[in-house]
């Protein structure tokens, strides 16, 4: 079959794209046809994983690339992170963690190619969905609608993207790795609520991204009415059901979820691989030529980048690697041989149509056979309890429940979804530092740096306040009680309401803790009632507002509100009394964050006090120990088990969010043969739904490392230990099929 209209179209624009460039004789060798993605004028069956260069550090890029491409893929996807590549508007950042450019020539000397999502909206669990907050403050802006102001800084920060990729000639049209770019992202629900100003501003975007004239395909994952010559693409736990807005395009499969991420006090998931594997083949199967899984490699969120809000400072998905960048066992082994079995079938797949054979309830053979003689089949048993006994082409065939086997020469089976025979990773997290000696210092409640307090009648939203530069915000009044009313004759406390927007509250009387609330990811806003002592005279009543990330999906999350939004006080002898339009006080962060504690470049004039005791600290207390680096390479985190909510520090890097709060949710047996939802297979119900944070080792010295805590709530830091992580394997076994 000759590439169609839509490939030649994209063939003819990369030409004259590439002679605007001056790059005279090179071929564009990118386009697509109904049956898949061309290459080199060979059509290919390509299988993706998305690993995200900041949740890793650029230490453990090559060796994560490495091991994608053992693991069978030939392309890793990425998306692209506006807010950590442009702070503030027109300031860009591309050090460290954020080299881009080195990540994707990193890609590129493994042999690999690259999806380059740009987006520049991601969602992704991250941060404000990738959006930097100044955003927000731009004036008349309206996120990801037909709007002008959005449109001008999305084509801004979409143009400095493809600008620098082009002047290191990284686009496959200039002989670099990126084979594919993505604009805006899983659109389709926006598209629906916006109705005619949503459809106009995906048709604007679509025709923007064209204009930059990368000489490589976009796509538009999760948007029906991507317009030519977009391709629309699919995300989900299965997509075998998709198919493209038009017969011209291939059947791409942007996001195959490989398990689930967690948040703050829910359970943690995982997808058992034997079905992820049948939602593979069962894609394949019927057309599918494209797979990326989302994610291959999690990584994590380190500083306060993830969002939600509550997602945890772990992104590890139950990916075939790790959080670690340690091989997950049976689930990369496992997928690394149904992409070899795949790849024997490639020629049949790409160049014949399936006929579908109905071989008795629940059983199908699905056969590719090409004139000039290749043949393929897949044998599916879609009964989710019992054994499927078949007969194809005169062979008698038994297929476990919920499973499909790959004959690439339509006779012998060499893979099954269901047969897992790979050794299945064993993980220990064995202690390596513990006993350290403590110092700690203490946040002054009572405190008042005059110079850095605002002072206004009434509760102002908090992320209008810190711009998002702190996960803390203070709000503080006054309250005067007369000596004569009845509680305080009584012995009796009175009552205090606080009706919040998220995501978490500590509330001060008079410099002593009354009471912590906080909400959940299902339910972000929260109404906190606490009794409270109060005395005769002047009191002070101070809540501690805390952001758990910022949202990252919906229509005009811009607008969404986090902090205080009524305070009332109940028991005194007139009734309620509302607080809300008092004159309320402001402080932005911390003391200790603008002493800047975490950092070995931190004030010197602070007095830290040495710990003797291994009782639990008072709330808001800061904690600093010095450790060296243990030897060897394996992997290391910090158990945080015996501490309550805060943040930790290592020379200045921050490791991220903690919270030790348990998990709850519905962890009963995991069953692999049936439909997949992040409902099922849970873990971890009872236990915090994260105790271990990882500690990059490119991030410490030989020795007298700083480790900084910051405990909101109370914890015994005696009791942190630096651990590492092991991997074992079992012996190699054929893991059994369980099933009702």
């Amino acid at each position: 079959m000759e590439a169609n209209s839509a490939a030649i179209k994209w063939f003819s624009l990369c030409i004259v794209v590439l002679l605007s460039l001056g790059f005279q004789g090179i071929q564009c060798d990118v386009t697509y046809d109904n049956k898949a993605l061309i290459i080199d004028g060979q059509r290919r069956i390509l299988f993706s994983g998305s690993i995200h260069y900041p949740r890793s550090t650029p230490q453990m890029w090559g060796g994560l690339i490495q091991k994608a491409k053992d693991g069978g893929l030939d392309i890793i996807d990425t998306y692209v992170f506006w807010n950590l590549h442009e702070p503030s508007p027109g300031n860009y950042n591309f050090e460290g963690r954020y080299d881009l450019v080195r990540f994707v020539k990193l890609v590129q000397k493994a042999g690999l190619y690259v999806h380059l999502r740009i987006g520049p909206y991601i969602c992704g669990e991250w941060n404000f969905g990738g959006f930097p907050v100044w955003l927000k403050y731009v004036p008349g802006i309206s996120f990801r609608t037909d709007n002008e102001p959005f449109k001008m800084a999305m084509q801004n920060f979409t143009q400095k993207i493809v600008q620098i990729m082009k002047d290191e000639n990284l686009f496959q049209s200039q002989g670099g790795p990126i084979i594919l770019s993505q604009i805006e992202n899983e659109y389709e629900p926006e598209d629906k609520a916006f109705g005619s100003a949503g459809h106009a501003y995906m048709t604007w975007a679509a025709q923007m991204a064209l204009s930059m004239n990368t000489g490589v395909p976009w796509v538009m994952c999760k948007e029906f009415d991507a317009p030519d010559p977009l391709i629309n693409t699919c995300n989900g736990f299965y997509c075998d059901y998709f198919s493209p807005n038009k017969p011209n395009k291939p059947t791409m499969w942007t996001e195959a979820w490989t398990g689930w991420f967690s948040d703050f006090a829910g359970p943690n998931h995982q997808r058992p691989v034997e079905d992820l594997a049948f939602a593979v083949a069962r894609f394949l199967q019927k057309g599918g030529s494209f797979v990326n899984y989302y994610m291959y490699h999690g990584g994590t969120n380190f500083g306060r980048t993830s969002g939600g809000p509550f997602i945890t400072t772990s992104y590890d998905y139950d990916a075939p690697i790790d959080e670690y960048g340690l091989i997950r066992q049976p689930k990369y082994g496992h997928l690394k041989d149904l992409h070899k079995a795949i790849k024997s079938c490639e020629k049949a797949l790409l160049n014949a149509d399936p006929t579908v054979e109905n071989l008795g309830a629940y059983k199908q053979a699905h056969v590719f056979s090409s004139n000039s003689g290749d043949c393929a089949a897949f044998l599916v048993n879609y009964h989710p309890n019992g054994t499927g006994k078949l007969t194809f082409n005169n062979m008698h065939y038994s297929l476990p429940p919920w499973s499909i086997s790959i004959l690439p020469d339509c006779k012998n089976v060499v893979f099954n979804t269901a047969q897992v025979g790979v050794q299945t990773s064993q993980v220990q997290m064995l202690p390596t530092a513990t006993g350290l000696s403590w110092e700690t210092f203490s946040e002054d409640v009572l405190s008042v740096d005059e110079d850095k307090i605002t002072t206004v009648p009434g509760l102002l939203e908090q992320i209008n306040v810190t711009r998002d530069t702190t996960d803390y915000l203070w709000y503080t009044t006054g309250l005067t009680i007369r000596s004569y009313e009845s509680f305080l004759h009584q012995g009796n406390l009175l009552n205090l309401t606080v009706d919040s927007a998220g995501h978490a509250l500590h509330v001060f009387v008079n410099g002593e803790l009354s009471g912590s609330a906080h909400g959940s990811r299902k339910s972000k806003r929260f109404t906190f009632t606490v009794p409270v002592k109060l005395h005769a005279g002047r009191n002070r009543i101070s809540l501690q507002s805390i952001a758990v990330g910022l949202p990252n999906i919906g229509t005009h999350f811009e607008n969404w509100k986090a902090g205080i939004e009524r305070v009332t006080l109940h028991g005194l002898d007139k009734g309620e009394k509302d607080l809300t339009w008092n004159k309320w006080s402001y402080k932005v962060g911390l003391k200790g964050e603008d002493m800047n504690l975490g950092s070995p470049d931190s004030v010197p004039s602070v007095e830290w006090m040495k710990r003797t005791t291994s009782a639990q600290s008072p709330p808001l207390t800061w904690h600093r120990a010095y450790f060296d680096e243990p030897k060897g390479e394996d992997p290391l985190a910090l158990d945080m088990g015996s501490m309550g909510k805060g943040q930790v520090w290592i020379n200045g890097n921050s490791i991220g969010r903690y919270w030790t709060v348990k998990a709850t949710g519905d962890c009963n047996a995991c069953r692999y043969n049936a439909t997949f939802r992040e409902t099922k297979c849970q873990f971890g119900c009872g236990q915090p739904t994260q105790r271990w944070y990882h500690v990059p080792r490119s991030w410490l010295k030989p020795t007298k490392n700083l480790l900084v805590v910051f405990e909101e709530i109370g914890g015994d830091s005696s009791q942190i230990s630096l651990v590492k992580k092991i991997s074992h394997k079992s012996p190699p076994h054929l893991v059994k099929v369980h099933f009702d």
